[in-house]
């Protein structure tokens, strides 16, 4: 079933009963070529790009709980390209382009709006920094402004521009950047790979894998064996647990990362701002709540709710930045479960195991990947062989000391 505008006419004067399920409850097979072990935003879009565009269709997406119950129902929205590294650069690009068009691949509306993301500096030396990162950008591809104070201004003119400890000189802007919710991507992804044959098992853990001679022969759950050709895991800040099942080790911790709704507000925000003088970063999604978030917590967690001395540092941020925040009310946090690299950047990779294939380490860029690493996921387990956006995201990088150290892109080692 497409949606239209004639199918929406058709219901309406049918009471909805034309409408049905976005996705059929299958019983697992014994085998499939592919699975993917997570059915949040990465599995379901790997899913959905094998389908689409390597003509893979026996593949299953095997979730814990139900589809979207992690980390792509639990971010801030946010989507843009704005990176300075060319490990980093062209994967980000690709993944914007991606979301511009990707309502009209899916036929769903995932309320893709390109609203602009602006990062604020402070100083001369942050001034130079984003100006360098705005070039590295357009070499790249993507769209980079670098505004005065009266630019901002005329953007946003209720901002902390003259307080003494951080002034307001400028920012960076990047107007194809914005927002996209969250869940609609989840049941987009989800719709367009059932359509195409793809069947999505909920209430289905991976508890073990069944390995032999080196190679993986399928998987164990809490719904009995399946076996399959190949393996996918993309569990975000499960991975680690998940990859130890296979006696693996990876170079990830896994915190939580809080975010913040505050009460329905008038418009006041048109973009994504972000503070440069400290983690905080703020929207104001389409029913008037103000969405906002800072850092992770300080310690390993696999537990997806949050505390309070993170929730001050984040509101003490919005308050330097933009003091008439104070009267509004947070009606509503949640956490997500991070799997952070050490250098900050993701990793899409073949394990040692033969068959086995992970997709993890995104730190805070999870949400906004979505797109490039389901299609470069789906790439590499379709042909064994890394997206030409992704080559730069090996495994094996910090042992060859080839990290990619995107400074303000995520974690580092002596920060945690």
């Amino acid at each position: 079933m497409r949606y239209s505008l004639f199918s929406l006419i058709k219901n309406a004067f049918t009471g909805g009963s034309g409408w049905r399920p976005m996705w059929r409850e299958p019983e697992p097979k014994k085998h499939y070529d592919v699975i993917i072990a997570g059915g949040g935003g990465h599995g379901l879009a790997t899913a959905y790009y094998l389908a689409r565009n390597h003509g893979l269709t026996n593949v299953a997406v095997l979730e814990k709980g139900y589809l979207g119950s992690g980390n792509v129902g639990r971010n801030t929205t946010i989507i843009r390209s704005n990176y300075l590294l060319d490990g980093n650069g062209p994967f980000y690009e690709h993944s914007l382009k991606l979301w511009e068009g990707l309502e009209q691949d899916l036929n769903y509306n995932a309320m893709v709006s390109q609203r602009g993301v602006l990062n604020l500096y402070h100083a001369d030396a942050q001034r130079d920094a984003f100006a360098r990162r705005g070039n590295a950008m357009r070499l790249n591809g993507a769209d980079a402004e670098l505004l005065d104070a009266d630019g901002v201004r005329r953007l946003y003119p209720f901002l902390d521009f003259d307080t003494a400890r951080f002034p307001i000189r400028g920012g960076l802007l990047q107007r194809r950047g914005g927002t996209v919710r969250h869940d609609a991507v989840a049941w987009g992804y989800g719709r367009g790979a059932d359509q195409r044959g793809v069947d999505l098992l909920q209430n289905c853990e991976v508890t073990g894998f069944k390995i032999e001679h080196g190679r993986v022969e399928g998987v164990d759950t809490t719904r009995g064996f399946i076996g399959a050709g190949k393996v996918g895991v993309a569990v975000a800040g499960s991975s680690g647990r998940v990859m130890k099942l296979a006696g693996l080790r990876l170079p990830i911790e896994s915190h939580v990362l809080q975010a913040f709704v505050s009460e329905g507000l008038k418009p006041i925000i048109g973009g994504v701002v972000t503070f440069g003088a400290g983690h905080f970063y703020i929207s104001q999604s389409d029913k008037g709540s103000l969405v906002f978030g800072g850092d992770i917590d300080g310690y390993n967690s696999y537990a997806q709710r949050g505390n309070l001395p993170a929730m001050e540092d984040v509101c003490e941020g919005a308050m330097a930045l933009m003091p008439a925040i104070g009267r509004a009310r947070i009606v509503r946090t949640w956490g997500g479960i991070m799997d952070m690299s050490m250098d900050g950047s993701p990793i899409i990779d073949r394990t040692p195991i033969k068959g086995l294939y992970l997709d993890a380490g995104w730190c805070y860029g999870g949400f906004k990947a979505t797109p490039a690493s389901g299609w470069c996921f789906a790439h590499l387990l379709a042909t064994d062989t890394p997206h030409e956006v992704a080559t730069a995201y090996r495994l094996d990088r910090f042992e060859r000391g080839l990290p990619i150290d995107e400074k303000g892109a995520g974690a580092q080692p002596n920060l945690h």
